[in-house]
């Protein structure tokens, strides 16, 4: 443990930006002030964000309180579970091959591709028409 009592840790995904603080506790896992199970319905949505816990064997003995903005809610989810992997690393180094293993450690640089000019969107050109 660290002599501020928490570790910190911040996950990215697409626009999302998640700001995690780690201590020991019983597991609790607020987001913005609300439960996770409130806040993100779907269960694969639940499992990503606690799957760093699951790998770590460490579920119900670190509360985590998280920050998260920016994005939509697959991309959030996604922050939050790179954020508590890398808190996770700061509590215990020993943790760093078991979540490289399982690629929770390596940001996720897809992101949304500009649109470029004289098409519609990214790579969607105009219909061609030959006459």
């Amino acid at each position: 443990m660290k002599k501020k009592g928490y570790s910190h840790g911040t996950g990215k995904r697409k626009e999302a930006v998640a700001q995690v603080r780690l201590m020991s506790g019983s597991g609790a896992i607020m987001v913005n002030g609300i439960p996770y199970e409130d806040r993100f319905n779907r269960i694969r949505h639940r499992q990503l964000i606690i799957k760093p816990m699951l790998v770590t064997d460490t579920v119900g003995k670190y509360d985590a309180i998280i920050k998260i903005a920016g994005g939509g809610v697959a991309g959030q989810c996604g922050a939050i579970s790179h954020g508590i992997a890398r808190a996770l690393l700061q509590e215990k180094e020993s943790f760093r091959p078991l979540l490289r293993q399982e690629g929770l450690l390596t940001r996720d640089p897809r992101v949304k591709e500009r649109q470029k000019p004289g098409l519609k969107r990214a790579r969607k050109a105009p219909q061609y028409t030959k006459r």
